[in-house]
């Protein structure tokens, strides 16, 4: 039986980022230095197949600082953690590697930096994340107002209208934040903001190659996992822009064929901590069912590296 033709366009670039190669790198050699097992503070990034490789190597994922042995190390997730963790972690004498993305890093520092100012912080960004919590956790409480919407800005109660920062998330939609700070400068045009954007370039760059990708394909997949911010955003983003069915797979067993029946283009993209087996693995499950013509979508290239912290370079 012959096989319906497929064009598969391939987002590019895809999976992978600089921030999540270094976390799992760090996961990685602190099993090798110390052994395992190796407490990891939340999952190190947001994805089950990564996360699953890394406890099958002896890594242990727990969401408390307190569910850790003192005498084991601990790494702090590529998401970042408020300042009192690592506190809580020196006063039980613990070892610990912070994996933090240098990228959340730097917008830590920019939110103490504003603060030593005597500026109040507005952090865009979505409730309860990991990244969310862990920026505002660097200040003390009541010195980073968190906004989510449009809506939210309306309603801020802030100290003073003209000694204001803000700072973003750095996994969000290019367009919804800008949104929101366009209503933020609108309100309060003294407020200040970054030197450079927060949106991490991986999130930016994964968000313009499926805006480039959407309005050719008849469905979108996006690979990744649902407690993704940048996967969730990508899927967003692959039907704002022009496609009607944009979807998240973890994996192909996920897959819904009956809705992709009809098809004769499909736009792939994955999260910036998917694996690129992941994607092979899709791509295989489309030549299983089609004739697939693969034809890569390349908006950007990346060469982003960033170096593990130094307590695993040092000699035990």
């Amino acid at each position: 039986m012959t096989k319906p033709p497929l064009t598969l366009y391939l987002a590019a670039p895809r999976g992978f980022c600089a921030g999540v190669v270094r976390a799992i790198k760090v996961v990685e050699m602190a099993i090798g230095k110390w052994g395992a097992p190796v407490y990891v503070r939340h999952e190190i990034v947001h994805n089950k197949f990564v996360v699953d490789g890394l406890r099958d190597k002896g890594a242990v994922f727990v969401e408390k600082l307190e569910d850790c042995p003192t005498d084991r190390p601990v790494i702090f997730s590529a998401h970042g953690v408020p300042k009192s963790v690592p506190d809580a972690a020196r006063l039980r004498n613990m070892t610990y590697v912070d994996a933090t993305c240098p990228l959340v890093s730097k917008v830590h520092i920019e939110a103490e930096r504003h603060s030593e100012n005597g500026l109040q912080m507005v952090m865009i960004g979505h409730a309860g994340h990991p990244e969310t919590v862990g920026t505002m956790g660097q200040l003390p409480v009541g010195e980073v107002l968190l906004v989510e919407t449009v809506g939210d800005v309306a309603t801020l109660d802030v100290r003073d209208p003209d000694r204001l920062a803000y700072i973003t998330q750095t996994t969000l939609s290019i367009d919804d934040t800008a949104d929101i700070v366009s209503a933020l400068k609108s309100r309060f045009p003294a407020i200040i903001g970054p030197h450079k954007e927060d949106i991490c370039y991986a999130t930016t760059n994964r968000q313009e190659a499926v805006k480039e990708i959407a309005p050719k394909s008849d469905a979108i997949l996006v690979i990744g996992a649902p407690n993704s911010s940048n996967t969730r955003r990508l899927v967003e983003v692959g039907a704002a822009a022009g496609c009607e069915y944009s979807q998240l797979v973890q994996r192909a067993a996920d897959i819904d064929w009956r809705a992709l029946d009809g098809i004769k283009t499909l736009g792939l993209a994955a999260g910036a901590s998917a694996p690129e087996v992941l994607v092979d693995e899709v791509i295989d499950a489309f030549r299983a069912r089609y004739d697939v013509t693969v034809e890569t979508i390349e908006t950007a290239q990346e060469n982003v590296e960033f170096k593990v912290p130094r307590i695993l370079r040092m000699p035990t």
